[in-house]
């Protein structure tokens, strides 16, 4: 066997550790070549999509980098009377609840009635067997005959007495036992005709009328029960709905105002009533507003239209009670408004959004609630100029009523304002308007610059144009 030298031995290692880091080394040298030959097409795909983004922002001040002018919806800052009103919640009530018993027991012989009717104050509702109370009361008409006879006999022998004693025929203990039995018949007589009224009474009450009109309930009796006299069940309960109350609870800071309006007038109500859709119809929410719909029938995306809310129920009523006493617990004082209610919107248990008007503003200035933008330095709203470009101007909200807020400070009826669009807007940029109800990319904002396509310009389809021009 050879024998190598050390040194010939490491030298062949280190040769071939040389060659192993060479072909690691050629491996690495590839993967790289292969990762430099896609990233080109990925940095031109980000290049395109950095560019629409921009084109499509317009580029904060006009349409990307040609400038042109932004599409936006603008309206004009109005005058009108406003309400100062204060929202709540609210229960309907009746205006009364009677619980109808039987005053007296007996076999329920006839209903006039059906449940759920509506009744008018006096009506039979229902009526019970007469029979034992007409006996009972002509029991007692006998017992007022039989003892009006005595009465009478007693009273001939009082004045025979009488005559007798001042003859002195009598002793007066004889005589005083005949005025005694005379005065006793006497007081049976009214006796016997309180049992007459009360026998009356009692007939009376075996028919059933309704003390007040409105509405009846269920039913808890059936023809032929037993009726018993102040039953703890109620034959059935009856509901005056007109007029009816409208309960509510607002803030107790509030409690000086409503005290010094309703002083000078009766303070309005509003109540508003949610309509429900088709009875029976299955409860589907609402589309999203501007969803992709999942089939397409045209080979295209198809948006779904926003769907329009059912509209409100409005019921105006009066202020009619305030609590003498603010609910420690909450804070609140309980009021209570009375409203005709003659179509019966309004139902015993119905909640309700409840506004109460104060007073009227009569020149508030107003301007659409989207018109107004919120910052860190506070509120604002972009201003039209007359030249076309707008304006960021500071304002003070004082309150907003539904859809339109009233502005304080920092604008005047007249001018015109920016209520969609205002995402793409700074302060010198030029404009292109439309009507309120547009968006803020169709139709003739987007047809003002023929460098921007159908939505304004500087998006992809409007770049994809401009180079295929």
């Amino acid at each position: 066997m050879p024998i190598i030298a050390p040194s010939s031995l490491l030298s062949a290692r280190t040769l071939g550790f040389g060659l192993i880091c060479l072909v690691l080394a050629g491996f690495s040298t590839s993967g790289c070549s292969k990762n430099t030959g896609s990233n080109p097409q990925q940095a031109a795909g980000d290049a395109s999509a950095g560019g629409a983004g921009r084109g499509g922002g317009g580029g904060r001040g006009g349409r990307g980098a040609g400038g042109g002018p932004v599409p936006v919806v603008t309206a004009h800052v109005t005058s009108k009377p406003m309400p100062v009103t204060i929202p709540a919640v609210g229960t309907a009530e009746p205006l009364a609840t009677v619980q109808i018993r039987g005053q007296v027991t007996g076999q329920l012989s006839a209903i006039h009635f059906a449940e759920g009717q509506e009744v008018k104050k006096g009506a039979p509702l229902f009526t019970l067997d007469a029979r034992p109370f007409q006996a009972a009361l002509q029991q007692a008409e006998a017992v007022l005959a039989r003892d009006t006879a005595q009465a009478k006999n007693a009273q001939s022998q009082r004045v025979r007495y009488e005559d007798l004693f001042k003859r002195g025929l009598i002793p007066r203990d004889q005589y005083e036992t005949q005025m005694a039995t005379t005065t006793a018949l006497e007081s049976t007589l009214a006796a016997d005709q309180a049992q007459i009224e009360n026998a009356k009474l009692n007939l009376q009450y075996t028919k059933i009328i309704a003390p007040i009109s409105g509405r009846t309930g269920s039913l808890n009796v059936h023809q032929g029960d037993l009726i018993r006299a102040n039953d703890t069940t109620p034959l059935v309960v009856i509901n005056q709905l007109a007029p009816i109350y409208v309960t509510f609870s607002v803030p107790g800071r509030f409690l000086p105002d409503i005290r010094r309006y309703h002083a000078q007038h009766p303070l309005r109500i509003e109540a508003r009533i949610q309509p429900g859709g088709t009875p029976g119809a299955p409860q589907i929410a609402p589309p999203n507003p501007g969803a992709v719909s999942a089939e397409p029938t045209d080979g295209a995306s198809k948006a779904d239209p926003p769907a329009n809310p059912a509209p409100l129920a409005i019921e105006s009523g009066n202020v009619s009670f305030i609590d003498n006493t603010v609910d420690p617990s909450t804070g609140t004082i309980r009021l209570k408004g009375t409203f005709a209610n003659d179509d019966h919107a309004l139902w015993p248990g119905l909640f309700v959004q409840v506004t109460l008007v104060l007073r009227t503003d009569p020149n508030a200035t107003v301007v659409p609630s989207v018109a107004v933008q919120a910052s860190q330095a506070g509120q604002f709203v972009f201003v039209v100029k007359p030249d076309r470009t707008v304006e960021v101007r500071n304002v003070v909200v004082e309150r907003q009523q539904g859809e339109e807020s009233v502005i304080s400070q920092g604008l005047k009826p007249g001018e015109e304002v920016v209520t969609d669009g205002q995402l793409r807007l700074t302060a010198g940029a030029r404009v292109t308007t439309g009507t309120r109800g547009e968006s803020a990319g169709d139709g003739r904002g987007g047809r003002g610059n023929d460098n921007g396509g159908r939505r304004g310009g500087g998006g992809r389809r409007g770049g994809n144009r401009e180079n295929e021009s």
